[in-house]
């Protein structure tokens, strides 16, 4: 199936996200003196956090940031990684503040984002952005990023108004599943929540006009589950063995079985260069955000 005109491009899409962000830093910097900082913690040597950790701080310094990577080993105690946060929520040079999931075991991981300042925390996660999130404060809540680009592609596709269309997301976890429910709620669109215990799933899902997937089940999401004209965006980064390239090789697939959804959906995303892509944008721009509300400027829309 030809996907010209149905592709969601996420590289395209977060080049545009990272464009403004660039620009917006250079007015911030020049009109108020203040450079947008933002600090990772990465505790151990899982090697898929290393290389997320080094991307976003690459992306960091290309937008004109001030960029602290704090590395850590993975025997290092949890009061110590605490103490981390605490000096970063201390420190008015980062306005940001991300600590890099998952954490080694003797670490709790929500006692870490808890204590994450919610004025620095970038990605979401902290219970007074959630809360935002749910009632609908979006203009004071910082949305976690995936979810956030999502909506970015979504609304390339669809427009800001939602009103009268049915959105099922498949997946309730608090990095994807519920805050995604929220935003499409906060545009005006029918919510429904599924995930693994949902009975009937493949029912529920080919009603509707947006269908999210993220589930973490490579290809989960066939042909027949996919609406005609509807929009699918697929959240699921899965890795999956390709023998077809070669013994031992892999390959990246989504929740989705793309080239299937496409002979039905009007417009979905691929994986990688889907949602992917926007995760590291949005995280630049609500740095960004922090950074302007620090200096009391207008905030820039996304």
């Amino acid at each position: 199936m030809n996907d010209e005109g149905k592709r969601l491009d996420g590289k395209v899409a977060a080049e545009e996200v990272v464009a403004k962000v660039k620009a917006e830093t250079e007015k911030l910097t020049a009109e108020s003196g203040i450079t947008p900082g933002l600090a990772v913690i990465i505790v151990g040597e899982d090697p898929a956090s290393q290389v997320y950790v080094a991307s976003k701080g690459r992306k960091a310094k290309e937008c004109g940031f001030h960029s602290v990577q704090i590395t850590l080993s993975a025997d290092t105690p949890e009061a110590e990684v605490l103490g981390h946060v605490q000096s970063l929520n201390d420190d008015p040079s980062v306005h940001g503040i991300l600590v890099q999931l998952p954490l080694p075991g003797h670490i709790d991981e929500n006692k870490v984002i808890q204590t994450i300042s919610p004025d620095k925390d970038v990605d979401g996660f902290h219970y007074i952005n959630v809360g935002k999130l749910g009632t609908g404060d979006l203009s004071n809540a910082f949305v976690p990023c995936t979810p956030a680009g999502s909506m970015i592609l979504l609304r390339k596709a669809l427009g800001d108004d939602l009103s009268g269309l049915n959105a099922v997301v498949i997946g309730r976890s608090n990095i994807v599943g519920k805050p995604m429910a929220n935003l499409l709620l906060a545009a005006n669109a029918t919510v429904t929540i599924a995930h693994s215990r949902t009975k009937n799933l493949q029912d529920i899902a080919s009603q509707a006009d947006i269908l999210v997937a993220a589930v973490g089940r490579p290809e989960m999401v066939k042909e027949d589950w996919v609406k005609p004209g509807a929009t699918v965006i697929d959240v699921g980064i899965n890795r999956v063995d390709a023998p077809e390239r070669g013994e031992g090789k892999t390959r990246l697939t989504g929740d989705v079985d793309y080239e299937g959804a496409l002979e039905n959906a009007a417009h979905a995303t691929p994986v990688p260069g889907g949602v992917g892509p926007m995760t590291i944008a949005l995280l630049m721009a609500n740095t960004l955000t922090a950074a302007s509300r620090v200096a009391g400027r207008e905030l820039p829309k996304f």
